[in-house]
């Protein structure tokens, strides 16, 4: 019960602030593929949203939010590296997403498990 409740603080809290990428995408002058990719995380935002009301229900979309979070923050220590001048900017998105991504793998529901018919 308190793993459920948990999952359900954190999909509330990373589906707002993936929702809260709306704003820079609109208003701020970014590049064409920083546009693309806060669409992506504003979309993927409202799903999770939505998967706060039942989770067990929304497994695959959980595990693919986690795991993306997981492989984003790679690429972007990979960046970090050869990018010197935006090394901070990286790792503070590693951070970031690596909470991200463990918190919802982590929390994920466990799979249902069918009653023998």
């Amino acid at each position: 019960m308190i793993r459920e409740r948990a999952l359900k603080v954190v999909l509330v809290v990373v589906g707002l602030l993936f929702v809260a990428t709306a704003y820079p995408m609109v208003a701020m002058r970014i590049g064409e593929a920083e546009q693309m990719m806060l669409s992506v995380y504003v979309t993927l935002g409202i799903f999770l949203l939505i998967a706060a009301r039942n989770p067990s229900a929304h497994r695959s979309l959980i595990a693919f939010a986690g795991w993306s979070s997981v492989a984003h923050a790679a690429v972007m220590a990979v960046q970090a590296v050869y990018d010197v001048a935006e090394r901070v900017h990286f790792l503070a998105g590693v951070a970031i997403f690596v909470i991200i991504g463990l918190a919802l793998i982590a929390l994920s529901p466990a799979k249902l498990k069918l009653a023998d018919a």
